[in-house]
């Protein structure tokens, strides 16, 4: 069976497993409770299987993904206080798509 972690709860990863990735689900949330944060790690969990992802992103909130992060200052503290490791600093393909088809694809 193929698991996808997309969060951490203390000394626990939650995964989502392979198959029930296809179901209809729902991220919800007061604000500053991790919503977009799970979002961000379940695409690039399934982008790190080969998996491709569409997310529509209207705020912008999604589309750093596309550049890898840097281990210093709060972000680097955060890491650390958190023991994540330098897989949350990578980067993922993007491909930004424009409905009106004047900047991106």
């Amino acid at each position: 069976m193929i698991t996808f972690p997309i969060a951490r709860a203390g000394a626990a990863t939650l995964e989502i497993q392979g198959k029930m990735a296809n179901r209809h689900g729902l991220i919800a949330g007061a604000t500053g409770t991790g919503k977009t944060v799970t979002l961000r790690r379940m695409a690039e969990a399934f982008s790190n299987q080969g998996v491709p992802v569409f997310l529509a992103d209207v705020k912008g909130d999604l589309s750093g993904i596309v550049n890898a992060g840097a281990d210093s200052g709060k972000v680097g503290e955060r890491i650390a206080e958190f023991g994540l490791g330098a897989a949350w600093l990578q980067s993922f393909p993007v491909r930004f798509w424009d409905v009106f088809g004047e900047a991106g694809i």
